[in-house]
C-alpha cells in the first residue's frame, strides 16, 4: 500500500528508464498536454491515457507498489519495460498532483491489476507445488548433484593443463592464437556445466591486444582462475564458506536460505550490465536497523529490462534473505510490507582509507571479488591529471575513479553535486578504481542523485 500523496522525485523516476532514449523520450510526456483522465490510488496504481499518432491514446497503467518493484501496462507496440508512457506518467505523476488526481482506477486498468494477481497466485502455488516434489526425491537430486559435480571436476582438470599450456608457449602465442582458441575453450567448460568458469575464460579471451601491459593483466587473471579451479578441485578441505564462495564463481546455483531479515531497506543504487545473451541488473539495498548491505540480482533476455526494478532513494519495509557464502552480500527479496517512499536513511561513510581496507578484507573471503561497495563520506571529486579522484580534504587521501566510470555523465553530475564541497557517495572500490554510483549532498535533507 502506498499513502496517497507520498510520491517519486523525478531522479527516482528516470532511474528507472531502460536507456537514455527512453529517460529523453519519457522526459518529453512528463507534461499535462498529451494526458487525459490520469489518475492515481491509495493502492499505489497510476493511470492514465497518452495521445499518440493514431485515433486512439495509448493506456497506460503503472502499480507502483508491487511486491518485485513498479510493473508497467501499455497498449503501446514498444518493447523496452517502461516505456516512454510509462516514464512520462510516472514524471508526470510526481511533478504534478493536480495533473494526477485521486481516484478509481477505470475498468481496463482494473482487468490489468485484477490479472496480475491472479498469475502471481499461481505462480506461488506452482512453486510450492515444484518445491515438494523436489523434495519428495531427494535421492534423485543427490545423484543429479554428484554427476555435476563429477562434469565440474572434469572441466577444471582439463582447463588446469590448457593453462599450464598457455604459460609453457609463452603469453604471447596468445595474442596471435586470437579469440577462437578461448571461445573453444569456453564451450568445453559449458560442456562441463560449469558456467562460472566459461564466463571467466571468454573475459580472458578479451586481455590480448587490448593495449599496453596486457601480459600482465592476462597474467593476474590465468591466476586467478587457476585458483578457482584449484579451489573446486580441493573444495572438500576449505571451510564451509570459502567453499561455497567457490560453488557459487564456479556456477553452481544457490539458494537464498539464510534466515530472513526484516528490515526498512533502502535502495542505493541500481543499474544494469548487457551482453548478446543476458541483460543483469544489480540493485544494492542498506538496512536502516540491521545496517547490512545486499545485493539483488535480476536478469532479462538479450534486450529485454529485467522485472525487478526498485526506484532509488527510496525506502521500503520487507524481508530479505542471504545465498550461502563467505563474504557474500547477494540476496533474495521477500516479502514486502510497504512501497517505496522517501526516506531520511542513508549509510554510515568512511574514508578512502577505511574503503581501500574494508575492500582488502572482503577479499580474505572471496578472492575473486571485483569490488565491494562501501560509502565515502565527505569526499571531493577532483582531477588528477587526466583522471579524476575523490579526495578527503582531512587526510589527503584519495581514491581514484575507475576508467569507466569518466566516460559517464554520472561524473559531471557528480562535480555538479559537489561544487567544489565535500559529498557523501555511495559506489564499488575495487583494485582498479572506484566506481561512484549514487550520491547525496552535505545537507541531511538533500535528495539522492544517481550517478549510473
Amino acid at each position: 500500500m502506498t499513502q496517497q500523496g507520498v510520491r517519486w522525485t523525478a531522479e527516482q523516476v528516470l532511474a528507472l528508464a531502460p536507456d537514455a532514449a527512453s529517460r529523453k523520450a519519457g522526459s518529453k510526456l512528463a507534461a499535462a498536454g498529451p494526458w487525459s483522465q490520469a489518475g492515481t490510488s491509495d493502492e499505489g496504481t497510476v493511470w492514465g491515457l497518452c495521445k499518440g499518432s493514431g485515433s486512439k491514446p495509448y493506456q497506460t497503467v503503472v502499480d507502483v507498489a508491487d511486491s518485485s518493484g513498479p510493473a508497467y501496462k501499455c497498449s503501446c507496440p514498444s518493447r523496452k519495460f517502461p516505456c516512454k508512457h510509462a516514464l512520462g506518467l510516472l514524471l508526470l505523476w510526481a511533478g504534478d498532483a493536480g495533473a494526477v488526481p485521486p481516484g478509481q482506477a477505470p475498468d481496463w486498468a482494473e482487468q490489468w491489476l485484477e490479472g496480475r494477481r491472479r498469475r502471481a497466485a499461481e505462480r506461488t502455488t506452482r512453486t510450492g507445488a515444484a518445491s515438494g516434489a523436489t523434495s519428495a526425491d531427494p535421492e534423485a537430486a543427490r545423484r543429479r548433484a554428484e554427476r555435476r559435480a563429477e562434469r565440474i571436476t572434469a572441466g577444471a582438470t582439463e582447463l588446469e593443463q590448457r593453462l599450464t599450456d598457455l604459460l609453457r608457449g609463452g603469453l604471447a602465442a596468445a595474442e596471435q592464437a586470437g579469440y577462437g582458441l578461448w571461445e573453444e575453450t569456453a564451450a568445453r567448460m559449458v560442456d562441463a556445466q560449469a558456467p562460472g568458469l566459461a564466463a571467466r575464460v571468454r573475459e580472458l579471451g578479451a586481455i590480448p591486444g587490448s593495449g599496453a601491459g596486457w601480459p600482465v593483466r592476462l597474467l593476474e587473471e590465468c591466476a586467478l582462475l587457476h585458483l578457482l579451479d584449484q579451489g573446486w578441485l580441493r573444495r572438500e578441505s576449505l571451510p564451509e564458506g570459502l567453499a561455497a564462495t567457490v560453488r557459487s564463481r564456479v556456477g553452481l546455483p544457490g539458494s537464498a536460505d539464510g534466515p530472513p531479515v526484516r528490515d526498512r531497506w533502502l535502495a542505493l543504487a541500481q543499474y544494469d550490465t548487457s551482453d548478446s545473451r543476458l541483460t543483469t541488473r544489480r540493485i544494492w539495498l542498506h538496512g536502516a536497523e540491521s545496517g547490512r548491505t545486499a545485493l539483488l540480482l535480476s536478469y532479462g533476455a538479450a534486450g529485454r529490462a529485467p522485472e525487478l526494478s526498485l526506484p532509488v532513494g527510496l525506502a521500503f519495509e520487507a524481508e530479505v534473505s542471504a545465498f550461502p557464502g563467505g563474504g557474500q552480500l547477494r540476496a533474495a527479496l521477500g516479502q514486502r510490507f510497504t512501497a517505496p517512499a522517501p526516506a531520511d536513511i542513508r549509510p554510515p561513510g568512511m574514508t578512502p582509507a577505511e574503503a581501500a581496507a574494508r575492500y582488502g578484507e572482503a577479499l580474505r573471503d572471496d578472492p575473486w571479488l571485483d569490488s565491494y561497495p562501501v560509502t565515502l563520506a565527505r569526499v571531493i571529486p577532483t582531477p588528477d591529471g587526466d583522471s579524476w579522484q575523490l579526495a578527503d580534504p582531512e587526510s589527503d587521501l584519495a581514491l581514484p575513479l575507475m576508467p569507466s566510470a569518466r566516460s559517464r555523465p554520472g561524473l559531471w553530475r557528480l562535480v555538479a553535486l559537489s561544487g567544489g564541497a565535500p559529498v557523501t557517495v555511495f559506489g564499488e572500490c575495487g583494485h582498479r578504481g572506484f566506481t561512484p554510483l549514487t550520491a547525496w549532498p552535505e545537507d541531511s535533507t538533500g535528495q539522492a542523485v544517481t550517478l549510473c
